[in-house]
């Protein structure tokens, strides 16, 4: 059985930095030398000296590390590890959609394909889309993918109109206002806490709304010590551990909030992953090029 201690010493002699996001598996937040959200994990793959990066996370993930770092090896423990926006949104599919809407703008969720990036104008993150779309001129034309659900929270927030494109995660869609009120009567002290990621009914029932950091970040300022988090529900690891005196509950039945291809990542194959260095996240140099420059406009932004 393969220990985090395992993990840490192989990681060493193979100068790696490994990378998780919030929804992975305790264990493998345990291993992490960083554990963020996109953003920050986006920031810090644009920051390693590392000869290896890997990747506990989702297949595009793994492809932003590489884009932002070229030269280095990117691994994924699990190549099949996807995302249902991603998956949802082919380039080929969407530059015939652009047909239709030829002085927009391409606003692309970084949940995205490096094919869909290489197309887009700027990449945004749960976490710094409103501020983006703030700072462009009101008159912009957009289309925003491929969450459609986040585009309609921005449209909402900002008074947009934004072409949106039809897709949505898969574990953030599973939530519905019927839950979400269940979870309001059960736990009536509790303040409710959402991702934009979810259906607009069931954001207009919640407190707050933001990305995994942002949701992290207002709970240890808050002064209530009771929450429902609407979320996947790898972020109550993080939560439970910056704030051991305030009580978290997600759905009730867990399958509603969990996200298979994030639970994919362990000891096991992030140790064999690393032991073998493959499996490796390739891209061709165009693509790499191409998908930087939207990427590295958002990082500018988000400083």
């Amino acid at each position: 059985m393969v220990t985090k201690e395992d993990v840490l010493n192989l990681k060493k002699e193979k100068n790696a930095i490994i990378l998780a996001h919030y929804y992975a598996v305790p264990e493998v937040q345990e291993g992490a030398d960083f554990v963020g959200d996109s953003l920050g994990l986006s920031q810090k793959a644009a920051q390693t000296d590392a000869d290896i990066i890997l990747f506990a996370g989702v297949h595009f993930m793994a492809e932003t590390a590489k884009i932002l770092n070229p030269s280095k090896k990117v691994l994924i423990p699990d190549m099949s590890a996807g995302c249902s926006l991603a998956d949802g949104c082919d380039a080929e599919e969407l530059a015939a959609f652009m047909k239709d809407y030829p002085d927009h703008k391409i606003l692309a969720y970084i949940n995205c394909t490096a094919a869909v990036k290489t197309m887009a104008d700027i990449i945004v993150t749960s976490g710094n889309a409103l501020r983006i779309v703030n700072s462009l001129p009101v008159d912009e034309k957009i289309v925003f993918v491929p969450d459609q659900n986040l585009g309609d929270y921005i449209n909402q927030q900002t008074g947009r109109q934004m072409v949106l494109w039809d897709g949505d995660c898969c574990v953030h869609a599973r939530w519905s206002a019927a839950m979400v009120d269940s979870l309001k009567q059960k736990y009536p002290q509790a303040k409710v806490i959402a991702h934009p990621e979810c259906p607009r009914d069931v954001l207009e029932l919640s407190d707050f709304v933001g990305s995994t950091a942002a949701m992290l970040k207002h709970v240890a300022a808050s002064e209530n010590k009771e929450f429902v988090v609407i979320t996947e529900n790898g972020i109550l690891h993080e939560m439970k551990k910056q704030n051991p005196d305030k009580i978290f509950h997600s759905a009730d039945k867990q399958e509603a909030c969990v996200c298979r291809s994030m639970k994919m990542n362990n000891l096991e194959n992030i140790y064999q992953a690393l032991k073998d260095e493959t499996p490796e996240l390739l891209l061709d140099e165009e693509t790499i090029e191409k998908a930087k420059r939207p990427i590295l406009r958002m990082l500018e932004l988000s400083f």
